[in-house]
Protein backbone atom coordinates (compact mmCIF):
# COMPACT_ATOMS: atom_id res chain seq x y z
CA UNK A 1 0.00 0.00 0.00
CA UNK A 2 1.23 3.33 -1.25
CA UNK A 3 0.59 6.34 0.68
CA UNK A 4 1.14 9.78 -0.46
CA UNK A 5 1.13 13.26 2.27
CA UNK A 6 -0.11 15.60 0.10
CA UNK A 7 0.26 18.16 3.14
CA UNK A 8 1.23 17.26 6.70
CA UNK A 9 0.11 20.83 8.08
CA UNK A 10 -2.84 22.08 10.32
CA UNK A 11 -6.02 22.29 9.11
CA UNK A 12 -5.18 26.29 8.57
CA UNK A 13 -1.64 25.35 7.11
CA UNK A 14 1.66 26.43 8.69
CA UNK A 15 2.23 28.72 8.77
CA UNK A 16 -1.14 30.26 9.82
CA UNK A 17 -1.91 33.52 7.80
CA UNK A 18 -0.86 36.41 9.64
CA UNK A 19 0.43 34.81 12.62
CA UNK A 20 3.46 36.44 13.74
CA UNK A 21 4.39 33.72 15.91
CA UNK A 22 8.11 32.78 15.55
CA UNK A 23 7.16 29.61 14.34
CA UNK A 24 5.13 30.76 12.00
CA UNK A 25 8.16 33.23 10.73
CA UNK A 26 10.21 30.69 10.43
CA UNK A 27 7.81 28.03 8.25
CA UNK A 28 9.07 29.02 4.86
CA UNK A 29 9.99 27.15 2.35
CA UNK A 30 10.40 22.81 3.38
CA UNK A 31 9.30 23.84 6.94
CA UNK A 32 5.92 25.31 5.24
CA UNK A 33 2.84 22.77 5.70
CA UNK A 34 -0.22 22.49 3.53
CA UNK A 35 -3.05 21.25 5.30
CA UNK A 36 -3.39 17.39 6.05
CA UNK A 37 -4.27 14.87 3.31
CA UNK A 38 -3.55 11.45 2.31
CA UNK A 39 -3.69 9.65 -0.89
CA UNK A 40 -3.81 5.83 -0.93
CA UNK A 41 -2.20 3.94 -3.74
CA UNK A 42 -4.20 6.88 -6.21
CA UNK A 43 -7.94 5.10 -5.16
CA UNK A 44 -8.50 6.66 -1.88
CA UNK A 45 -8.47 10.36 -1.07
CA UNK A 46 -7.94 11.06 3.15
CA UNK A 47 -9.46 14.45 3.60
CA UNK A 48 -9.80 16.86 1.15
CA UNK A 49 -8.26 19.64 1.43
CA UNK A 50 -7.61 23.17 -1.08
CA UNK A 51 -5.00 22.83 -4.22
CA UNK A 52 -4.86 18.79 -3.12
CA UNK A 53 -5.02 18.27 -6.96
CA UNK A 54 -2.13 20.76 -7.53
CA UNK A 55 -0.22 18.88 -4.40
CA UNK A 56 -0.60 15.48 -5.92
CA UNK A 57 0.24 16.60 -9.46
CA UNK A 58 3.70 17.95 -7.85
CA UNK A 59 3.88 14.56 -6.28
CA UNK A 60 3.51 12.97 -9.38
CA UNK A 61 0.16 11.63 -8.55
CA UNK A 62 -2.76 12.43 -10.55
CA UNK A 63 -6.44 12.46 -8.68
CA UNK A 64 -7.98 10.97 -11.75
CA UNK A 65 -8.35 7.21 -10.22
CA UNK A 66 -9.86 8.37 -6.68
CA UNK A 67 -12.69 6.13 -6.00
CA UNK A 68 -13.65 7.68 -2.34
CA UNK A 69 -13.16 10.57 -1.07
CA UNK A 70 -13.41 10.85 3.31
CA UNK A 71 -13.15 13.25 5.57
CA UNK A 72 -12.09 13.19 9.07
CA UNK A 73 -13.51 16.16 11.17
CA UNK A 74 -15.37 19.19 10.88
CA UNK A 75 -14.11 21.57 8.06
CA UNK A 76 -14.53 25.40 9.02
CA UNK A 77 -14.26 27.99 6.24
CA UNK A 78 -15.86 28.04 2.97
CA UNK A 79 -16.37 24.87 1.08
CA UNK A 80 -13.37 23.58 -0.95
CA UNK A 81 -14.16 23.42 -4.73
CA UNK A 82 -14.26 19.54 -5.75
CA UNK A 83 -11.35 18.92 -8.52
CA UNK A 84 -13.37 17.76 -11.57
CA UNK A 85 -14.16 13.57 -11.99
CA UNK A 86 -13.67 13.48 -8.02
CA UNK A 87 -16.34 11.37 -6.14
CA UNK A 88 -18.58 13.34 -3.69
CA UNK A 89 -16.61 13.86 0.19
CA UNK A 90 -18.44 12.44 2.84
CA UNK A 91 -17.58 10.87 6.04
CA UNK A 92 -18.48 7.42 7.10
CA UNK A 93 -20.54 6.26 10.68
CA UNK A 94 -17.76 4.95 13.30
CA UNK A 95 -17.81 1.75 13.34
CA UNK A 96 -19.25 0.73 9.69
CA UNK A 97 -16.59 -0.83 7.10
CA UNK A 98 -16.06 0.01 3.24
CA UNK A 99 -15.08 -2.12 0.56
CA UNK A 100 -13.71 -0.04 -2.22
CA UNK A 101 -12.99 -1.35 -5.92
CA UNK A 102 -9.51 -0.87 -5.27
CA UNK A 103 -9.75 -3.97 -3.18
CA UNK A 104 -8.82 -1.63 -0.18
CA UNK A 105 -11.55 -1.71 3.46
CA UNK A 106 -12.18 1.12 5.39
CA UNK A 107 -13.20 1.04 8.93
CA UNK A 108 -14.27 3.79 10.47
CA UNK A 109 -12.83 4.69 14.18
CA UNK A 110 -14.89 6.42 16.65
CA UNK A 111 -12.77 9.50 18.29
CA UNK A 112 -13.00 10.81 21.72
CA UNK A 113 -13.25 14.23 19.95
CA UNK A 114 -15.13 15.27 17.06
CA UNK A 115 -14.57 13.67 13.92
CA UNK A 116 -13.30 10.44 12.47
CA UNK A 117 -10.53 8.12 12.15
CA UNK A 118 -10.27 5.45 9.38
CA UNK A 119 -8.44 1.81 9.67
CA UNK A 120 -7.28 1.11 5.95
CA UNK A 121 -6.36 -2.63 5.10
CA UNK A 122 -4.92 -3.28 1.60
CA UNK A 123 -6.11 -5.86 -0.25
CA UNK A 124 -2.42 -7.41 0.79
CA UNK A 125 -2.89 -7.07 4.35
CA UNK A 126 -1.40 -4.19 5.22
CA UNK A 127 -2.76 -1.88 7.88
CA UNK A 128 -3.13 2.16 8.09
CA UNK A 129 -4.68 3.87 10.73
CA UNK A 130 -5.13 8.01 10.05
CA UNK A 131 -6.67 9.84 12.74
CA UNK A 132 -8.10 13.66 12.69
CA UNK A 133 -6.99 16.71 14.15
CA UNK A 134 -6.55 16.52 17.87
CA UNK A 135 -8.59 13.21 18.14
CA UNK A 136 -7.43 9.71 19.72
CA UNK A 137 -8.93 6.87 19.50
CA UNK A 138 -12.22 5.97 22.15
CA UNK A 139 -12.42 2.59 23.49
CA UNK A 140 -10.55 -0.27 23.36
CA UNK A 141 -10.18 -1.46 19.49
CA UNK A 142 -7.07 -1.62 17.71
CA UNK A 143 -7.11 -4.89 15.69
CA UNK A 144 -5.31 -8.12 16.19
CA UNK A 145 -1.72 -7.29 15.60
CA UNK A 146 -0.28 -3.68 15.40
CA UNK A 147 -0.64 -1.45 12.47
CA UNK A 148 1.80 -1.18 10.17
CA UNK A 149 1.75 2.91 10.13
CA UNK A 150 -0.04 5.06 12.44
CA UNK A 151 -0.81 9.19 11.13
CA UNK A 152 -1.77 10.99 13.63
CA UNK A 153 -1.66 14.45 15.53
CA UNK A 154 1.22 13.00 18.00
CA UNK A 155 2.45 16.41 18.82
CA UNK A 156 -1.02 17.77 20.38
CA UNK A 157 -2.56 13.92 21.61
CA UNK A 158 0.85 12.28 22.66
CA UNK A 159 -1.53 10.47 25.07
CA UNK A 160 -3.17 8.77 22.21
CA UNK A 161 0.00 7.45 20.90
CA UNK A 162 0.60 5.85 24.58
CA UNK A 163 -2.94 4.10 24.30
CA UNK A 164 -2.55 2.92 20.93
CA UNK A 165 0.73 0.96 22.58
CA UNK A 166 -1.00 0.34 25.57
CA UNK A 167 -3.88 -1.68 23.53
CA UNK A 168 -1.01 -3.47 21.37
CA UNK A 169 -2.29 -1.73 18.53
CA UNK A 170 1.48 -0.03 18.12
CA UNK A 171 4.52 -1.82 18.78
CA UNK A 172 8.28 -1.16 17.92
CA UNK A 173 7.84 -2.14 14.43
CA UNK A 174 4.92 0.41 13.73
CA UNK A 175 5.76 3.60 11.41
CA UNK A 176 4.39 6.73 13.97
CA UNK A 177 4.26 9.50 11.26
CA UNK A 178 3.13 13.21 12.88
CA UNK A 179 0.85 15.03 10.80
CA UNK A 180 -1.82 18.51 11.30
CA UNK A 181 1.52 20.56 12.38
CA UNK A 182 0.62 23.39 13.88
CA UNK A 183 2.87 26.17 15.26
CA UNK A 184 2.63 24.71 19.17
CA UNK A 185 6.09 23.60 18.60
CA UNK A 186 9.20 24.89 16.90
CA UNK A 187 9.56 23.97 13.15
CA UNK A 188 12.81 21.77 11.97
CA UNK A 189 14.96 20.24 14.15
CA UNK A 190 13.43 21.07 17.37
CA UNK A 191 10.28 19.60 16.52
CA UNK A 192 12.03 15.93 14.76
CA UNK A 193 14.23 15.64 18.12
CA UNK A 194 10.84 15.64 20.32
CA UNK A 195 8.93 13.37 18.06
CA UNK A 196 12.03 11.08 18.58
CA UNK A 197 11.74 10.82 21.99
CA UNK A 198 8.53 9.11 21.11
CA UNK A 199 9.13 6.75 18.59
CA UNK A 200 7.56 9.08 15.70
CA UNK A 201 8.46 11.03 12.65
CA UNK A 202 7.74 13.94 10.35
CA UNK A 203 8.24 13.97 6.84
CA UNK A 204 7.89 17.28 4.45
CA UNK A 205 5.08 17.25 2.51
CA UNK A 206 4.38 15.49 -0.57
CA UNK A 207 6.19 12.70 0.91
CA UNK A 208 5.35 8.91 -0.45
CA UNK A 209 5.11 5.90 1.88
CA UNK A 210 5.40 2.44 1.40
CA UNK A 211 2.59 1.15 3.99
CA UNK A 212 4.53 -2.32 6.07
CA UNK A 213 8.27 -2.02 4.03
CA UNK A 214 10.65 -2.02 6.48
CA UNK A 215 12.47 0.83 7.89
CA UNK A 216 14.25 1.41 10.68
CA UNK A 217 11.71 3.70 13.68
CA UNK A 218 13.52 6.32 15.22
CA UNK A 219 15.81 5.30 18.49
CA UNK A 220 14.34 5.87 21.36
CA UNK A 221 17.04 6.15 24.09
CA UNK A 222 16.68 3.72 27.15
CA UNK A 223 18.34 6.12 29.46
CA UNK A 224 18.03 9.89 29.57
CA UNK A 225 19.52 12.76 32.09
CA UNK A 226 18.03 15.80 31.49
CA UNK A 227 19.78 18.23 33.63
CA UNK A 228 18.97 22.29 34.33
CA UNK A 229 19.09 25.13 36.22
CA UNK A 230 15.81 26.06 38.51
CA UNK A 231 13.12 26.77 36.44
CA UNK A 232 14.87 25.95 33.47
CA UNK A 233 12.13 23.33 32.22
CA UNK A 234 14.26 20.32 32.73
CA UNK A 235 10.73 18.66 34.34
CA UNK A 236 8.99 19.45 31.72
CA UNK A 237 11.00 18.34 28.83
CA UNK A 238 11.71 14.78 31.04
CA UNK A 239 7.58 14.04 31.12
CA UNK A 240 7.81 15.25 27.33
CA UNK A 241 9.87 12.58 26.05
CA UNK A 242 7.55 9.95 27.94
CA UNK A 243 4.45 11.22 27.08
CA UNK A 244 3.41 9.10 24.40
CA UNK A 245 4.28 5.73 26.60
CA UNK A 246 1.94 4.02 28.62
CA UNK A 247 2.42 2.95 32.49
CA UNK A 248 4.72 5.44 33.70
CA UNK A 249 6.18 5.09 36.79
CA UNK A 250 6.78 8.72 38.20
CA UNK A 251 9.62 8.34 41.12
CA UNK A 252 9.28 11.30 43.46
CA UNK A 253 12.65 11.54 45.70
CA UNK A 254 11.40 14.41 47.57
CA UNK A 255 8.83 13.00 49.37
CA UNK A 256 6.59 15.51 51.32
CA UNK A 257 7.25 17.97 53.59
CA UNK A 258 4.70 18.45 56.11
CA UNK A 259 3.66 22.00 56.87
CA UNK A 260 5.69 23.21 53.82
CA UNK A 261 2.88 25.13 51.77
CA UNK A 262 5.17 26.08 48.86
CA UNK A 263 6.63 22.52 48.58
CA UNK A 264 3.15 21.17 48.49
CA UNK A 265 2.14 23.59 45.56
CA UNK A 266 5.34 22.44 43.46
CA UNK A 267 4.24 18.97 44.15
CA UNK A 268 0.85 19.62 42.77
CA UNK A 269 1.62 21.39 39.75
CA UNK A 270 3.88 18.53 38.52
CA UNK A 271 0.64 16.21 39.12
CA UNK A 272 -1.60 18.40 37.14
CA UNK A 273 0.82 18.36 34.43
CA UNK A 274 1.29 14.14 34.02
CA UNK A 275 -1.19 11.86 32.30
CA UNK A 276 -3.26 10.30 34.44
CA UNK A 277 -2.56 6.73 33.47
CA UNK A 278 1.09 7.39 35.21
CA UNK A 279 1.59 6.03 38.71
CA UNK A 280 3.96 8.02 41.02
CA UNK A 281 6.02 6.46 43.86
CA UNK A 282 7.86 8.52 46.78
CA UNK A 283 11.31 6.96 47.28
CA UNK A 284 14.83 7.07 47.25
CA UNK A 285 15.16 3.60 47.21
CA UNK A 286 16.21 3.92 43.05
CA UNK A 287 18.65 0.48 42.96
CA UNK A 288 15.95 -2.16 43.30
CA UNK A 289 13.41 -0.03 41.32
CA UNK A 290 16.23 -0.27 37.81
CA UNK A 291 16.23 -3.76 38.81
CA UNK A 292 12.96 -4.67 37.92
CA UNK A 293 11.49 -5.11 34.70
CA UNK A 294 8.68 -2.72 34.06
CA UNK A 295 7.17 0.28 32.05
CA UNK A 296 9.51 3.21 32.16
CA UNK A 297 11.20 4.87 34.66
CA UNK A 298 10.86 8.81 35.21
CA UNK A 299 13.11 9.72 37.93
CA UNK A 300 12.72 13.41 39.72
CA UNK A 301 15.18 14.52 40.76
CA UNK A 302 18.79 13.54 41.70
CA UNK A 303 19.52 16.63 43.74
CA UNK A 304 17.23 15.49 46.80
CA UNK A 305 18.03 11.24 46.23
CA UNK A 306 21.73 13.02 46.55
CA UNK A 307 20.07 15.21 49.71
CA UNK A 308 18.84 11.92 51.54
CA UNK A 309 21.69 9.72 51.09
CA UNK A 310 24.45 12.66 52.25
CA UNK A 311 21.76 13.20 55.66
CA UNK A 312 21.50 8.91 55.71
CA UNK A 313 25.79 9.36 55.79
CA UNK A 314 25.95 12.61 57.55
CA UNK A 315 27.87 14.18 55.09
CA UNK A 316 26.99 17.95 56.33
CA UNK A 317 29.22 17.44 59.53
CA UNK A 318 32.80 18.03 58.65
CA UNK A 319 33.87 15.44 61.35
CA UNK A 320 31.47 12.46 60.14
CA UNK A 321 32.24 13.41 56.53
CA UNK A 322 36.38 12.87 57.64
CA UNK A 323 35.56 9.71 59.62
CA UNK A 324 33.50 7.67 56.48
CA UNK A 325 30.88 9.47 55.87
CA UNK A 326 33.31 10.21 52.03
CA UNK A 327 33.46 6.75 51.83
CA UNK A 328 29.77 5.64 52.50
CA UNK A 329 28.15 7.95 50.24
CA UNK A 330 30.87 7.45 47.17
CA UNK A 331 29.80 3.42 47.70
CA UNK A 332 25.92 4.60 47.91
CA UNK A 333 26.53 6.99 44.41
CA UNK A 334 28.52 3.93 43.15
CA UNK A 335 25.62 1.46 43.79
CA UNK A 336 23.30 3.65 41.76
CA UNK A 337 25.44 4.24 39.16
CA UNK A 338 25.89 0.55 38.38
CA UNK A 339 22.22 -0.05 38.56
CA UNK A 340 21.85 2.50 35.51
CA UNK A 341 24.24 0.72 33.78
CA UNK A 342 22.07 -2.49 33.94
CA UNK A 343 18.90 -1.82 34.35
CA UNK A 344 16.79 -2.86 30.96
CA UNK A 345 14.06 0.01 31.72
CA UNK A 346 13.53 2.90 29.67
CA UNK A 347 14.86 5.34 32.21
CA UNK A 348 14.72 9.52 32.10
CA UNK A 349 15.83 11.10 34.98
CA UNK A 350 16.37 14.95 35.88
CA UNK A 351 19.14 15.90 38.19
CA UNK A 352 19.46 20.10 38.62
CA UNK A 353 22.99 21.96 37.00
CA UNK A 354 24.26 23.83 40.22
CA UNK A 355 27.84 24.34 39.30
CA UNK A 356 27.75 27.19 37.14
CA UNK A 357 26.46 29.71 40.34
CA UNK A 358 28.29 31.05 42.82
CA UNK A 359 30.33 29.32 45.75
CA UNK A 360 28.15 28.61 48.55
CA UNK A 361 29.20 30.25 51.81
CA UNK A 362 28.85 26.83 54.12
CA UNK A 363 31.25 23.99 54.38
CA UNK A 364 28.38 21.71 53.68
CA UNK A 365 26.75 23.56 51.10
CA UNK A 366 30.11 23.26 48.72
CA UNK A 367 30.29 19.62 49.27
CA UNK A 368 27.04 19.10 48.15
CA UNK A 369 27.45 21.08 44.98
CA UNK A 370 30.61 19.32 44.34
CA UNK A 371 29.35 15.52 44.80
CA UNK A 372 26.30 16.69 42.72
CA UNK A 373 28.62 17.37 40.05
CA UNK A 374 30.03 14.06 40.15
CA UNK A 375 27.05 12.62 40.71
CA UNK A 376 25.87 14.09 37.38
CA UNK A 377 28.71 12.85 35.60
CA UNK A 378 28.86 9.92 36.43
CA UNK A 379 25.08 9.55 35.55
CA UNK A 380 25.47 10.73 32.16
CA UNK A 381 28.12 8.29 31.40
CA UNK A 382 25.97 5.73 31.89
CA UNK A 383 23.07 7.58 29.25
CA UNK A 384 22.83 7.03 25.46
CA UNK A 385 21.66 10.84 25.48
CA UNK A 386 21.96 14.01 28.09
CA UNK A 387 20.31 17.21 27.45
CA UNK A 388 21.01 20.67 28.98
CA UNK A 389 17.76 22.57 29.30
CA UNK A 390 18.10 26.38 29.31
CA UNK A 391 15.09 28.56 29.17
CA UNK A 392 12.99 26.22 28.61
CA UNK A 393 15.56 25.18 25.51
CA UNK A 394 16.58 21.43 25.45
CA UNK A 395 20.50 21.38 24.17
CA UNK A 396 21.55 17.85 23.05
CA UNK A 397 24.82 17.26 25.19
CA UNK A 398 25.10 13.40 23.69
Amino acid sequence: MELTLLGTGAPTGLPRPACPCATCATARGTHARAATALLVDNALLLDLTPGAALAAARAGHSLGGVRQVLLTHPHDGPPVELPPGLPRAGRVPDGQELTLISGHRVRAVPMDSPGTGYEVTSAEGNRLLYLPPGGAPAGEGGGARPYDMVVMDAVRRPDALAGLRMRGAVDATTDVVAVHLDHDVPAGAETERRLAALGARIVPDGTTLVVGAYREVPDVPRRTLVLGGARSGKSVEAERRLAGFPGVVYVATGGRREGDREWAERIGLHRERRPGSWRTEETCELVPLLAEHGPPLLIDCLALWLTDAMDRVGAWDDEKWASGGQQALRERTAELVAAVRATRRTVVVVSNEVGSGIVPASAGSRRFRDELGRLNAAFASECEQVLLVVAGQALVLR
